[in-house]
């Protein structure tokens, strides 16, 4: 397994994340957390680790500096979300181990918008989208139109108001496209066996799509 820290420089400082490719990796997953999480969230390390069990690299990244996210209305700033997540894209696309490999994006929670804004603006150059828990209605329906990566929503049946902003915004998708709920599982799949179900689902449906 190979393992570097990716350190980008950015106008407000540096972000920084990890990067971990297994041998022979057949792609690359950018992982983009939620409000108030970071690069170390449990859930999204556990379904990194499902992806890296299936010969799928992973980079957590950090997409705001900590004076950033000190501030509440930043952790919501969708474009600039998308923005620094473009940057590691870039770093993805050029750093001498992950060079060529096919892209991947996983979005939690307001990371999923900003993972669903990129894919619009990059089109080709991603190959597969995952949104976990997400807030795609917060990427905008002209953004979600331009989509073409096959993207796959999982939702918890008992995150009460998420589900219907999911369903919502998977109406404006024209990609291949599909939600799965996890019956009753919360906003953080916490219950037993759901984060489980989650890494499974990631993993079959990046397996499937990063070629």
């Amino acid at each position: 397994m190979h393992r570097e820290t990716a350190s980008i420089a950015t106008p407000a400082g540096e972000v920084t994340g990890t990067l971990d490719l297994p041998a022979a990796a057949r792609g690359i997953v950018l992982f983009a957390h939620g409000s108030g999480s970071s690069r170390f969230s449990p859930r999204n390390n556990f379904v990194a680790g499902a992806l890296r069990s299936a010969g799928i690299g992973t980079l957590l990244m950090d997409l705001l500096t900590p004076t950033e996210d000190e501030v509440y209305r930043t952790r919501f700033n969708i474009g600039l979300l998308a923005e620094r997540l473009g940057l590691a894209a870039d770093w993805l696309a050029t750093a001498a181990a992950t060079r060529g490999l096919p892209l991947g994006l996983f979005g939690a929670s307001t990371g999923a918008a900003a993972a669903l804004q990129l894919a619009a603006e990059r089109k080709a150059g991603v190959a597969a989208v995952v949104s976990r828990g997400g807030r795609p209605d917060l990427t905008g329906q002209v953004a979600l139109a331009r989509v073409t990566a096959p993207t796959l929503f999982i939702v918890g049946g008992r995150d009460a108001g998420v589900v219907e902003l999911n369903e919502s915004a998977f109406h404006n998708l024209h990609c291949k496209k599909r939600i799965d709920i996890v019956p009753g599982a919360t906003h953080l799949f916490e219950e037993a066996g759901a984060l489980e179900e989650v890494a499974r689902l990631a993993r079959d449906w990046f397996s499937q799509h990063l070629s």
